[in-house]
């Protein structure tokens, strides 16, 4: 008996046998899959995102648990991708939670000789702090009785190495924070 019940585990036999002909159901599972449950089924919340890796602007569904990333997924609800990632959207859970992933970066003071280490964190709020105060410095709302609403405090040159959709972006970054100086390299 002990060997029959063996066989009848396996499931090719469960699917031959059974209701389940087509394989589809019961006969596919095992007493493994059983205990299973989905990756989000225990996510804290749900983040809609845009997969960050082309211009296409794959609809993506974050799911995190104790603040950290614990699942990345196609967004059912975009028109766009209609819940499909590529190969590349679909591994950029890695972005956030793989082991290569840099928290520090080198920064050196103005007249300073060396380089130090510095919290991503903090780094970014240092940008952020002066990419403010140069736009609130140059802000003009008028110009010669017009409306001009820029900066002439910030500008961008971007390098040949930057493709289409990182030009695209760097474009309308630099255009919502008023600056109008926007330039590429391969047209100089």
């Amino acid at each position: 008996m002990g060997v029959r019940k063996t066989a009848l585990q396996w499931p090719v036999l469960r699917q031959i046998t059974g209701p389940d002909v087509l394989g589809r159901g019961a006969a596919t599972r095992s007493a493994h899959s059983a205990q299973l449950s989905p990756r989000t089924a225990h996510a804290d919340k749900l983040v809609k995102s845009v997969c960050p890796f082309c211009a296409v602007g794959c609809g993506q569904n974050v799911y995190v648990k104790d603040g950290a990333v614990t699942q990345i997924e196609g967004d059912p609800d975009s028109p766009v991708s209609r819940g499909r990632l590529c190969p590349k959207g679909s591994a950029s859970k890695e972005l956030v939670t793989g082991p290569s992933r840099q928290y520090r970066v080198k920064y050196r003071r103005p007249h300073g000789t060396h380089w130090e280490d510095l919290e991503l964190d903090t780094a970014m709020d240092m940008i952020a702090d002066r990419v403010i105060a140069s736009r609130k410095k140059f802000w003009a709302w008028e110009q010669d009785g017009k409306r001009v609403r820029r900066t002439s405090g910030l500008a961008s040159l971007g390098g040949a190495t930057l493709d289409n959709e990182e030009n695209y972006l760097m474009k309308k970054l630099y255009t919502a924070l008023g600056a109008v100086e926007v330039e590429n390299q391969a047209r100089i």
